[in-house]
């Protein structure tokens, strides 16, 4: 039988039908005709990019690369590594970019001049340039990779412009979910998400009938504490706490970076997906489950009404995700040369087990902040962020991060809004990582 995750320690406040949902448990396939196809009679579709020389941003060029007949970049959105963005923009031409800060200018036009560009995009400046290349007039979906509360302000005005929002930033829906939700349905856009869990969501959804969908299963891979007892890891705490530092910044699957691999052995990460599937696709929190699937071959999957599951599988592989997004509803043909196909020999078993909550409390508070809704799951978002620096710095244990993160919620609880402007959500998150640091005090460092 089922177990439904709930919190005894806050309160029971259920707000999670407030909002709407991106796509409500189901996603219709447009019709053929509706929707210009793909590379035909010179067809590409126009993308704008935020966050052009971080992770996500250089796959989804990749992509564009890969496949130049079917997608042109009208605009870029960048930080300070002018370099790369000057051979981003000698490789694709954009008509648009923006920089982090005006110092970053004149480097630009510099290392432009290097590339030997001489048909100079014109150039914007901070979150009022991010902005505009999110709302270019040309593009007709935005690949949101900003990382944080800065992209927040971007995909509004996308949005309000109409654009399809190809979605890579978590702050969107997990912060941002109780104003972005309605906005959505407001202007009739597309969330299409990049993170692969919820694309394999999105990819088990189409064409489900009205009320065919019955419950969400997030796999995750456990992380890097998944073969540890609880008892063992308070022992490391207790006895070796940098021990227990090195292990919980390893992945045992992929070489990842520090936040990324902390989210994954804590089962943060799956906290906030939960939240963000809720925003999604609308399904109650009783009817979000995770998984622990160590392999990471199956994504994630859907039980339908009549108890048949549909899973996504595939090797891990962020581009396929991202690429979807960007084709969405039509499927892309790559090369078996740098997209290798799923081999059912190669992948051997694949296991299953259920996560424990004694071991991942994030679980159990990320439940519950989702129910709480408004602006809970933006302090959440960011009380664990703050949590994980500190913990990354040592200045706090393993077991301080889900401490601090309790603490900053409860807290949170005097003064949360349930139907937060973009003001409210941007202010919280700031007074979620203040909060944290006020609450941890020296005593807590595992090392000096």
């Amino acid at each position: 039988s089922r177990r439904v995750i709930r919190s005894s320690c806050v309160s029971n406040n259920n707000n999670e039908a407030r909002y709407g949902a991106c796509w409500p448990g189901r996603c219709a396939i447009p019709e053929e005709g509706t929707y210009q196809r793909l590379g035909v009679d010179g067809y590409r579709k126009k993308i704008s990019l935020l966050g052009s020389t971080g992770s996500i941003g250089t796959q989804t060029l990749d992509i564009a690369e890969e496949h130049a007949d079917k997608f042109e970049v009208v605009a870029l959105a960048a930080g300070r590594n002018v370099d790369l963005l000057a051979k981003q923009v000698k490789q694709f031409a954009p008509k648009m970019v923006a920089v982090q800060s005006a110092d970053s200018i004149e480097p630009l036009k510099e290392a432009l001049k290097a590339e030997g560009v001489t048909d100079v995009p014109e150039i914007l400046v901070g979150n009022e340039g991010a902005i505009e290349v999110a709302r270019h007039p040309d593009c007709e979906a935005v690949v949101t990779g900003i990382v944080g509360c800065a992209g927040l302000q971007p995909t509004v005005e996308a949005i309000k412009a109409g654009k399809d929002i190809c979605l890579a930033n978590k702050e969107t829906l997990i912060a941002g979910g109780p104003h972005i939700v309605p906005l959505i349905e407001k202007h009739g856009v597309k969330i299409l998400p990049a993170d692969s869990e919820h694309s394999a969501l999105f990819q088990c959804i189409q064409g489900l009938p009205e009320d065919g969908l019955r419950r969400i299963i997030l796999t995750a891979s456990g992380g890097a504490f998944r073969d540890y007892s609880l008892d063992e890891m308070r022992f490391l705490a207790e006895n070796d706490p940098l021990a227990l530092h090195a292990k919980a910044t390893t992945h045992p699957n992929w070489d990842m970076g520090a936040k990324i691999t902390c989210d994954s052995a804590t089962l943060m990460n799956k906290s906030l997906e939960v939240i963000e599937a809720h925003y999604l696709y609308g399904t109650s929190y009783d009817d979000i489950d995770v998984v622990i699937h160590p392999q990471s071959i199956i994504h994630s999957m859907v039980e339908t009404a009549d108890s048949s599951v549909l899973a996504q599988l595939g090797w891990p592989d962020m581009r396929l995700p991202i690429l979807y997004t960007m084709s969405w509803p039509e499927r892309v043909m790559c090369s078996e040369e740098t997209w290798p196909r799923l081999d059912f020999i190669k992948m051997g078993d694949l296991t299953f087990k259920e996560p424990d909550t004694d071991k991942y409390p994030s679980l159990t508070l990320g439940y519950a902040a989702g129910r709480d809704g408004g602006t809970m799951t933006g302090v959440f978002s960011a009380a664990n962020e703050q949590a994980v620096a500190m913990f990354l710095d040592k200045q706090i244990g393993y077991f301080d991060i889900f401490a601090v993160i309790e603490k900053a919620c409860e807290k949170h609880k005097q003064e949360i809004v349930l139907d937060p402007s973009l003001d409210d959500i941007v202010h919280f998150d700031q007074w979620a990582r203040d909060y944290v640091s006020s609450v941890v005090s020296p005593d807590m460092a595992i090392s000096k």
